[in-house]
C-alpha cells in the first residue's frame, strides 16, 4: 500500500502539470493582451502563455471568429467583445483622457466644434464632442455613428489602413448621403491617397450634411490609427486656416498614448515613432498659393 501512495507535495505538483481547461487557456490568451493597443503575433502568444503553438493557433482562430480578438497583418489584438464597444466604455477612456485637454484647447482657440471618434467597422463612433456657438447646428452626438467614407474623421483613419482592409470594411457599405458623398470604392481610394500625400489631413465639405465642413487627422501609433480628431464648421469655413491645429492636436495625442516603452511582460517594445510637426509656414503658404489645386479646399 505504501508503494502506491504519493507524497502530498508530489500529488500537488502532478495536478499543476495537468493541461488547463479550454476556458483557462482562452483566459491565458486574452490576458496576454495588455490593452487596446497591444498587437501580438502567434509566436508572442505562445511564448507568453506557454501553450503549444498549434494549440494557441487553434484557440486564437476561435476567439477571432467570436470577435473576442481581431486579426490583421500586424497581428492579433482585442476585439469588439473584449473591448465592450457596443455597450460600455471599453478601454476608450484611455483615448478620451489623452485627447480631452487637446479638444478643449482646439475649441477655445478656434470657437469651432471638436470631435473625437474611433472606427467601428464601416462607421465612425463618436467618443467626444466639444461644442462652440455652432454646436447645435452639428447633428452629431457622443455615442452616435456615421459612415466612415462620408466623414473627415473616418477618411483620416481609413487613409492609414491597408487598401485590402479598407475594401473589406466599406466596399458593400458605400452609399451617398448628399450629392458630394463619395459613391464608389475607386474614388474613395483616390481620396485616401490624397490624404496620405497631405501627411494625413482629411477634409469633408458637405459629404455628410450639405452645410457642414470638417478637417480631421488620425491619432496613430506604431500599429496604425486608433482614433481621429476633427474641427467642424459651416460649409464656408476657411478650413485651411485651422488645419495645422488639428494635425498638431492629433500628433500630441499620439505622443501621449504611445510615447512610453512597454516592458510589462518582459517584452521591450520600442517607443512609437510618431510623426513630428509636418506643417511648416512655408508648406502652408505654398498650399494656399496653389488655391487647392488638388481639390482639397
Amino acid at each position: 500500500m505504501t508503494a502506491l501512495s504519493a507524497e502530498p507535495g508530489q500529488a500537488t505538483s502532478a495536478r499543476r502539470e495537468l493541461p488547463p481547461s479550454m476556458v483557462e487557456r482562452m483566459t491565458l490568451i486574452i490576458d496576454a493582451f495588455d490593452g487596446r493597443f497591444t498587437h501580438l503575433t502567434l509566436e508572442d502568444v505562445a511564448r507568453c502563455t506557454h501553450l503549444p503553438r498549434s494549440t494557441a493557433h487553434r484557440i486564437l482562430d476561435q476567439l477571432v471568429r467570436l470577435q473576442w480578438l481581431e486579426h490583421t497583418s500586424s497581428g492579433y489584438s482585442l476585439g469588439k467583445r473584449a473591448l465592450g464597444l457596443g455597450g460600455g466604455d471599453g478601454s476608450h477612456g484611455e483615448i478620451r483622457e489623452a485627447a480631452a485637454p487637446l479638444l478643449h484647447d482646439l475649441q477655445m482657440r478656434t470657437g469651432m466644434v471638436v470631435h473625437l471618434a474611433v472606427l467601428d467597422g464601416p462607421e465612425v463612433f463618436y467618443l467626444d464632442k466639444v461644442g462652440g456657438r455652432f454646436a447645435l447646428a452639428v447633428p452629431s452626438r457622443v455615442g452616435g455613428r456615421a459612415p466612415a467614407h462620408s466623414t473627415a474623421l473616418g477618411k483620416a483613419i481609413l487613409a492609414w489602413l491597408e487598401p485590402e482592409r479598407v475594401e473589406e470594411l466599406v466596399r458593400d457599405r458605400i452609399s451617398r448621403l448628399t450629392s458630394r458623398t463619395i459613391g464608389d470604392i475607386g474614388t474613395l481610394h483616390q481620396e485616401l491617397h490624397r490624404i496620405r500625400r497631405r501627411q494625413g489631413l482629411a477634409f469633408e465639405r458637405g459629404e455628410s450634411f450639405p452645410a457642414i465642413a470638417c478637417a480631421a487627422a488620425a491619432i496613430r501609433g506604431q500599429e496604425g490609427p486608433v482614433a481621429s480628431i476633427s474641427l467642424v464648421g459651416d460649409s464656408q469655413t476657411p478650413l485651411e486656416n485651422v488645419a495645422p491645429l488639428v494635425v498638431d492636436a492629433a500628433r500630441q495625442a499620439s505622443l501621449a498614448l504611445f510615447s512610453c516603452e512597454d516592458d510589462q511582460r518582459g517584452r521591450s517594445r520600442q517607443a512609437t515613432r510618431v510623426p513630428g510637426r509636418t506643417w511648416s509656414t512655408e508648406t502652408m503658404n505654398r498650399w494656399l498659393s496653389m488655391g487647392g489645386a488638388d481639390g482639397w479646399l
